[in-house]
């Protein structure tokens, strides 16, 4: 929060400006909750990313697709996530069925306990912001992410 003075000199509260770094520290405080629930059912983040991508998928993934619906979302090194693919392989959260993975019930289960342990976390988080200011931070939000995913496309032609 900044403060700012007034004609008379008293100090008045504004709110923060929304730039890259108050969404970075946003992002961080909330994703270091999620790691900590993560690490009590011994899974990391990018597990977690990658069996939830797997098991929202509309149609049987291949590791190749599974990897690159990952790096859509975290812009993570491939050969990283391919590890994490592995170690979801080797944890029996996926299974290979032909040339498709498959989340096992263990992964469902995984995902649901994790989910139940977030949301009363998340509740508390995000609840009593007024619905029109989540709206608002919903579309400034999506804004950000078209025009860096567009930055990065640039960077990386």
């Amino acid at each position: 929060m900044t403060t700012t003075a007034s004609a008379t000199g008293a100090s008045t509260a504004t709110a923060p400006v929304a730039n890259a770094r108050n969404l970075a520290l946003a992002h961080y405080a909330a994703r270091g909750v999620l790691e900590h629930i993560l690490d009590r059912h011994g899974s990391t983040f990018q597990q977690q990313v990658a069996l939830r991508a797997a098991i929202t998928a509309d149609a049987p993934q291949t590791p190749d697709d599974l990897v690159t619906r990952v790096q859509d979302s975290l812009k993570a090194d491939p050969a990283d996530i391919r590890t994490t693919v592995d170690t979801l392989l080797a944890k029996q959260l996926l299974v290979t069925d032909g040339e498709h993975l498959r989340p096992t019930d263990a992964g469902r289960e995984l995902l649901a306990a994790v989910g139940d342990e977030t949301a009363p976390v998340s509740a508390r988080i995000w609840g009593g912001i007024p619905d029109e200011d989540l709206a608002a931070t919903g579309r400034v939000l999506a804004l950000v992410t078209e025009r860096a995913n567009t930055e990065l496309a640039a960077l990386t032609a």
